[in-house]
Protein backbone atom coordinates (compact mmCIF):
# COMPACT_ATOMS: atom_id res chain seq x y z
CA UNK A 1 0.00 0.00 0.00
CA UNK A 2 2.50 2.69 1.19
CA UNK A 3 6.55 2.23 0.54
CA UNK A 4 9.23 4.47 2.12
CA UNK A 5 12.71 3.38 0.61
CA UNK A 6 15.64 5.56 1.41
CA UNK A 7 13.71 8.58 2.11
CA UNK A 8 16.68 11.55 3.25
CA UNK A 9 15.72 14.60 4.43
CA UNK A 10 18.33 17.84 5.46
CA UNK A 11 18.05 21.16 6.56
CA UNK A 12 21.37 22.37 6.10
CA UNK A 13 23.98 20.82 7.76
CA UNK A 14 21.34 19.17 10.08
CA UNK A 15 20.56 15.53 8.52
CA UNK A 16 16.80 15.42 10.11
CA UNK A 17 15.92 11.91 8.30
CA UNK A 18 18.86 9.36 7.40
CA UNK A 19 17.31 7.10 5.33
CA UNK A 20 13.67 6.02 6.10
CA UNK A 21 12.05 2.63 5.30
CA UNK A 22 9.06 1.82 5.46
CA UNK A 23 5.94 -0.47 4.40
CA UNK A 24 2.32 0.42 5.85
CA UNK A 25 -0.75 -2.27 4.40
CA UNK A 26 -3.78 -1.30 3.39
CA UNK A 27 -6.04 -0.70 6.03
CA UNK A 28 -3.38 -0.42 8.69
CA UNK A 29 -2.88 1.92 11.25
CA UNK A 30 0.54 2.93 12.22
CA UNK A 31 1.31 5.15 15.32
CA UNK A 32 5.03 6.73 14.55
CA UNK A 33 6.55 7.85 18.61
CA UNK A 34 9.68 9.25 19.42
CA UNK A 35 10.84 11.82 21.47
CA UNK A 36 10.73 15.68 20.39
CA UNK A 37 13.69 16.57 16.83
CA UNK A 38 13.61 12.71 15.91
CA UNK A 39 12.14 13.64 12.47
CA UNK A 40 8.59 12.19 13.21
CA UNK A 41 6.64 15.08 11.85
CA UNK A 42 9.19 15.23 9.15
CA UNK A 43 8.61 12.17 8.14
CA UNK A 44 4.79 12.71 7.88
CA UNK A 45 5.66 15.92 5.48
CA UNK A 46 7.38 14.22 3.34
CA UNK A 47 5.18 11.73 2.27
CA UNK A 48 3.07 14.06 0.29
CA UNK A 49 5.32 16.35 -0.33
CA UNK A 50 4.97 19.50 2.02
CA UNK A 51 8.57 19.00 2.88
CA UNK A 52 10.59 17.60 -0.28
CA UNK A 53 13.18 15.00 0.90
CA UNK A 54 16.66 15.14 -0.70
CA UNK A 55 16.31 10.96 -1.83
CA UNK A 56 14.31 8.02 -1.78
CA UNK A 57 11.36 6.50 -3.59
CA UNK A 58 7.80 7.06 -2.20
CA UNK A 59 5.14 4.56 -3.19
CA UNK A 60 1.24 5.02 -2.18
CA UNK A 61 -0.70 2.37 -4.30
CA UNK A 62 0.10 1.97 -7.59
CA UNK A 63 2.07 5.34 -8.03
CA UNK A 64 6.04 5.45 -7.17
CA UNK A 65 7.44 8.61 -6.67
CA UNK A 66 11.47 8.88 -7.27
CA UNK A 67 12.42 12.17 -5.27
CA UNK A 68 15.51 13.22 -7.60
CA UNK A 69 13.49 12.57 -10.56
CA UNK A 70 10.14 13.72 -10.65
CA UNK A 71 8.54 16.85 -12.37
CA UNK A 72 4.72 19.10 -10.99
CA UNK A 73 2.68 16.49 -12.33
CA UNK A 74 4.14 13.80 -10.04
CA UNK A 75 4.07 15.85 -7.15
CA UNK A 76 0.24 16.53 -7.94
CA UNK A 77 0.12 12.86 -8.58
CA UNK A 78 1.38 11.92 -4.86
CA UNK A 79 -0.93 14.80 -3.00
CA UNK A 80 -3.92 13.13 -4.74
CA UNK A 81 -3.35 9.90 -2.37
CA UNK A 82 -3.10 11.32 1.11
CA UNK A 83 -4.75 13.97 3.11
CA UNK A 84 -3.30 15.45 6.77
CA UNK A 85 -4.71 16.48 9.64
CA UNK A 86 -2.23 19.04 11.61
CA UNK A 87 -1.22 19.83 14.93
CA UNK A 88 -3.13 23.14 14.48
CA UNK A 89 -5.70 22.47 12.49
CA UNK A 90 -5.09 24.66 9.49
CA UNK A 91 -8.67 26.01 8.94
CA UNK A 92 -9.43 29.14 7.04
CA UNK A 93 -10.48 31.33 8.86
CA UNK A 94 -12.90 33.19 7.18
CA UNK A 95 -14.99 30.10 5.92
CA UNK A 96 -17.14 28.18 8.17
CA UNK A 97 -16.93 24.99 9.49
CA UNK A 98 -19.03 23.87 5.87
CA UNK A 99 -17.03 25.72 3.59
CA UNK A 100 -13.78 24.45 5.12
CA UNK A 101 -15.09 20.67 4.20
CA UNK A 102 -16.10 21.60 0.75
CA UNK A 103 -13.03 23.27 -0.08
CA UNK A 104 -11.02 21.05 -1.26
CA UNK A 105 -13.82 19.08 -2.65
CA UNK A 106 -14.72 22.09 -4.76
CA UNK A 107 -11.16 23.35 -5.85
CA UNK A 108 -8.63 20.41 -6.07
CA UNK A 109 -11.64 17.28 -6.75
CA UNK A 110 -13.50 19.81 -9.32
CA UNK A 111 -16.56 18.46 -7.38
CA UNK A 112 -19.70 20.01 -8.10
CA UNK A 113 -21.01 22.75 -5.13
CA UNK A 114 -24.15 21.00 -4.35
CA UNK A 115 -22.04 17.37 -3.88
CA UNK A 116 -19.41 18.95 -2.39
CA UNK A 117 -21.93 20.73 0.10
CA UNK A 118 -24.04 16.86 0.87
CA UNK A 119 -20.96 14.91 1.25
CA UNK A 120 -19.55 17.68 3.79
CA UNK A 121 -22.40 17.85 5.60
CA UNK A 122 -22.64 14.13 5.99
CA UNK A 123 -19.25 14.04 7.30
CA UNK A 124 -19.39 16.80 9.55
CA UNK A 125 -22.22 14.72 11.22
CA UNK A 126 -20.13 12.09 11.16
CA UNK A 127 -17.55 13.60 13.21
CA UNK A 128 -20.26 15.02 16.22
CA UNK A 129 -20.70 18.79 14.26
CA UNK A 130 -23.74 18.47 12.32
CA UNK A 131 -25.25 21.45 14.45
CA UNK A 132 -21.74 23.48 13.87
CA UNK A 133 -22.17 23.72 10.10
CA UNK A 134 -21.94 27.35 9.69
CA UNK A 135 -20.12 28.27 12.55
CA UNK A 136 -16.41 30.08 11.77
CA UNK A 137 -13.37 28.36 13.40
CA UNK A 138 -13.03 31.51 16.43
CA UNK A 139 -16.56 30.12 17.16
CA UNK A 140 -15.46 26.34 18.03
CA UNK A 141 -13.23 24.83 20.82
CA UNK A 142 -9.94 23.42 19.52
CA UNK A 143 -11.28 19.55 19.04
CA UNK A 144 -13.90 20.87 17.48
CA UNK A 145 -11.71 22.85 14.80
CA UNK A 146 -9.80 19.55 14.67
CA UNK A 147 -12.79 17.61 13.87
CA UNK A 148 -13.45 19.75 10.89
CA UNK A 149 -9.72 19.30 10.19
CA UNK A 150 -10.57 15.28 10.13
CA UNK A 151 -13.85 15.68 8.07
CA UNK A 152 -11.88 17.98 5.83
CA UNK A 153 -9.04 14.84 5.55
CA UNK A 154 -12.14 12.13 4.91
CA UNK A 155 -13.59 14.62 2.44
CA UNK A 156 -11.19 13.95 0.03
CA UNK A 157 -11.18 10.32 0.13
CA UNK A 158 -7.98 9.93 0.37
CA UNK A 159 -5.56 6.06 0.27
CA UNK A 160 -3.87 6.92 3.72
CA UNK A 161 -4.35 9.63 6.02
CA UNK A 162 -1.84 11.51 7.80
CA UNK A 163 -2.12 12.99 11.34
CA UNK A 164 0.60 14.91 12.80
CA UNK A 165 -0.35 14.98 16.71
CA UNK A 166 -3.85 15.75 16.36
CA UNK A 167 -4.40 16.58 19.89
CA UNK A 168 -0.87 18.08 20.98
CA UNK A 169 -2.28 21.93 20.55
CA UNK A 170 -5.82 20.81 22.63
CA UNK A 171 -6.82 21.46 26.05
CA UNK A 172 -6.92 18.21 27.74
CA UNK A 173 -10.64 17.72 28.13
CA UNK A 174 -11.17 17.93 24.56
CA UNK A 175 -8.55 15.84 23.50
CA UNK A 176 -10.74 12.68 24.63
CA UNK A 177 -13.84 14.00 21.34
CA UNK A 178 -10.69 14.00 18.70
CA UNK A 179 -9.35 10.43 19.61
CA UNK A 180 -12.62 9.21 20.01
CA UNK A 181 -13.60 10.19 16.04
CA UNK A 182 -9.59 8.57 15.16
CA UNK A 183 -10.78 5.46 16.87
CA UNK A 184 -13.87 5.36 15.15
CA UNK A 185 -11.92 6.10 11.69
CA UNK A 186 -9.39 3.07 12.14
CA UNK A 187 -12.46 0.83 12.93
CA UNK A 188 -13.77 1.65 9.61
CA UNK A 189 -10.57 0.18 8.14
CA UNK A 190 -8.76 3.68 6.89
CA UNK A 191 -5.26 3.70 6.18
CA UNK A 192 -3.79 5.52 8.76
CA UNK A 193 -0.61 7.27 9.88
CA UNK A 194 -0.20 8.88 13.17
CA UNK A 195 2.23 10.77 14.58
CA UNK A 196 1.34 10.55 18.84
CA UNK A 197 2.63 11.53 22.07
CA UNK A 198 -0.89 9.53 23.59
CA UNK A 199 0.70 6.03 24.54
CA UNK A 200 -2.36 4.57 25.41
CA UNK A 201 -4.25 5.77 21.89
CA UNK A 202 -1.44 4.06 20.33
CA UNK A 203 -1.35 0.98 21.94
CA UNK A 204 -5.35 0.56 21.43
CA UNK A 205 -5.55 1.61 18.08
CA UNK A 206 -2.26 1.15 16.18
CA UNK A 207 -1.91 -1.92 14.46
CA UNK A 208 1.84 -1.50 13.91
CA UNK A 209 3.98 1.16 16.18
CA UNK A 210 7.42 2.64 15.06
CA UNK A 211 9.76 4.13 17.21
CA UNK A 212 12.15 7.10 15.66
CA UNK A 213 14.92 8.72 16.87
CA UNK A 214 17.87 10.54 15.79
CA UNK A 215 16.05 10.13 12.07
CA UNK A 216 15.98 6.21 11.79
CA UNK A 217 13.88 4.06 12.78
CA UNK A 218 15.04 2.67 15.98
CA UNK A 219 12.97 -0.25 16.11
CA UNK A 220 9.03 -0.98 15.14
CA UNK A 221 6.54 -3.68 15.30
CA UNK A 222 3.42 -5.27 16.82
CA UNK A 223 1.79 -2.99 19.86
CA UNK A 224 2.14 -5.64 22.55
CA UNK A 225 5.34 -6.68 21.60
CA UNK A 226 6.83 -3.14 21.09
CA UNK A 227 5.23 -1.69 24.46
CA UNK A 228 5.98 -4.65 26.88
CA UNK A 229 8.89 -5.89 25.36
CA UNK A 230 10.79 -3.44 23.40
CA UNK A 231 14.37 -5.33 21.94
CA UNK A 232 16.43 -1.69 21.57
CA UNK A 233 17.90 0.10 24.73
CA UNK A 234 16.80 2.95 23.54
CA UNK A 235 13.01 2.29 23.06
CA UNK A 236 13.56 1.34 26.89
CA UNK A 237 14.75 4.43 27.79
CA UNK A 238 11.95 6.03 25.83
CA UNK A 239 9.29 4.47 26.94
CA UNK A 240 10.30 4.16 30.70
CA UNK A 241 10.46 8.06 30.46
CA UNK A 242 6.90 8.23 29.53
CA UNK A 243 5.77 5.44 30.78
CA UNK A 244 6.95 5.39 34.25
CA UNK A 245 5.23 2.14 35.40
CA UNK A 246 7.42 0.28 32.99
CA UNK A 247 9.45 -2.08 34.04
CA UNK A 248 12.65 -2.65 31.87
CA UNK A 249 15.95 -3.00 33.61
CA UNK A 250 18.20 -0.63 31.77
Amino acid sequence: MIALSGIKKSFGKNEVLSGIDLKVNRGEVVAILGPSGSGKTTLLRCINYLEKPDSGVISIGDFKLNCRQHGKKDVHALRQKSAMVFQQYNLFRHKTALENVMEGLVVVRKVSKAEARERSIALLEKVGLGAKLNAYPSELSGGQQQRVGIARALALNPEVILFDEPTSALDPELVGEVLSVIRQIAEEGITMIIVTHEMGFAQEVANHVVFMDGGVIVEEGEPKQLFRYPKEERTQQFLKRITPEAGYSI
